[in-house]
């Protein structure tokens, strides 16, 4: 489809000038909004704490000192004595359990999957604040539209109000017409006012993403009549989508975490090395030992604790499944609702908006002619303000529809980068 003329003239009226200083197109809006934004930096966060517990899990855990005096007397007198007795001993160990490779490389991994579901959350963070900085930028755009629709008419309404003041002078017309024509501008001026506030509004929304420069004159809008979807290719497409991904990763995460209960179904041994020293008369002593602990009730606790982490995962995979629908059925909505606003404003920039044209053209002609009163023509140039309003706000809804769905996924690849 050709890009929307009438939009695009306004545009050019209203943003001259940004010809005079620099101007702020949705791309650049969208960048600051990312690299201003504090949940970014949060999310870099988790990223952060899951790698570094990756590496922390896949380790043995820390060996174990033990101290402690062995066989001290109590009573007698050799009461309290560390030394008097053969069989007290002041003792020093060290205990290490060891872990098992498979569990350790597993719990790694658990955290591993971790960060990545964390990076599928950072590109769900970015790809809301693409969208949501887009919606913002493209209110603002064409509340300016708008406006300067409104503008362009009051304009041409008071030129009109002073022909029709000269011809009540001249006794060629009444006073109803230069009234009538009084009215209009002031409907006019009445919804400028309303647009005004909306600009207004659009700049204090814009704000709230990039922070200063919101005020700046707007560069052109982009190309709405593209998307980067596609209904025969929307599910595959759709894997990509960043909320989607996170649940693949949460799915991912449960399935290791059922594989580490299996694994836990093996106890780890530990080792203990002791050093035992006693009197003076008599020999120290070293003992080695070895701790294996017993799954003695393993129906009821090892393999409930498998079963419990194994329906997790399918409760994990059966969400993802879901969501994904649940995005295929709104998104394909989503798609039909752009592709018939496209098609409405090619009906209105081919037939509607031409015919008011040149209503008003005949009206005015007429009028000038001595054909019509001044009624006509402002009826049909009112015919031709509400033509051209409502094709600016079918735009309107047609770009913000396109930018829901372009901004699906984060456009640019480099934010998904984690931060050193």
């Amino acid at each position: 489809m050709r890009c929307f003329s009438l939009v695009s003239y306004i545009a050019l009226l209203v943003l001259a000038p940004s010809a005079y200083g620099q101007s702020l197109s949705l791309p650049d809006a969208q960048h600051r909004a990312v690299q201003r934004s504090q949940q970014v930096l949060a999310q870099n966060a988790a990223i952060t704490a899951s790698q570094q517990m990756s590496v922390a899990a896949g380790q043995l855990p820390d060996p174990v000192l033990k101290l402690g005096i062995d066989n001290l007397p109590v009573s007698g007198e050799d009461k309290y004595s560390l030394t008097k007795d053969f069989m007290t001993m002041r003792r020093i160990g060290v205990m290490q359990e060891m872990t098992r490779g498979e569990k350790r490389d597993l719990r790694s991994q658990r955290y591993a999957r971790e960060a990545e579901k964390a990076t599928a959350e950072k590109a769900m963070v970015i790809a809301s604040i693409e969208r949501s900085t887009a919606l913002a930028w493209l209110d603002r755009y064409y509340a300016e539209a708008m406006a300067g629709v409104i503008a362009e008419q009051s304009e041409q309404v008071r030129s009109e109000i002073v022909a029709a003041e000269g011809a009540y002078r001249g006794g060629r017309g009444s006073q109803a017409d230069v009234i009538a024509a009084h009215s209009t501008l002031a409907a006019l001026e009445d919804r400028a006012s309303e647009f005004r506030r909306r600009v207004l509004t659009a700049k204090t929304n814009l704000a709230r993403w990039i922070g200063e420069g919101a005020d700046a004159p707007l560069s052109a809008r982009p190309e709405i009549d593209k998307i980067p979807l596609d209904h025969a290719s929307l599910d595959a497409d759709l894997q990509k989508h960043p909320e989607i991904a996170a649940l693949a990763k949460q799915a991912e995460i449960a399935a290791t975490e059922a594989k580490i209960a299996q694994a836990s179904s093996t106890p780890d041994w530990s080792v203990e090395v002791a050093y035992q020293q006693r009197g003076p008369a008599y020999s120290n002593m070293v003992s080695v030992g070895i701790a294996i602990p017993l799954p003695w009730d393993k129906g009821n606790r090892q393999d409930r604790e498998i079963a419990s982490k194994l329906a997790m995962a399918e409760q994990a995979r059966a969400q993802r499944e879901e969501m994904l629908r649940a995005h295929v059925a709104e998104v394909r909505s989503m798609i039909a609702e752009w592709e018939n606003g496209r098609e409405r404003l090619t009906r209105y920039e081919r037939d509607l908006l031409p015919l008011a044209r040149e209503r008003r053209r005949a009206a005015l002609a007429a009028y000038q002619g001595g054909k019509a009163s001044i009624a006509d023509l402002l009826l049909a140039r009112r015919n031709e303000t509400d033509a051209r309003m409502q094709a600016v706000q079918l735009e309107t809804d047609t770009a913000r529809v396109w930018a829901q769905l372009n901004f699906l996924i984060p456009s640019d690849a480099s934010h998904l980068e984690h931060a050193k």
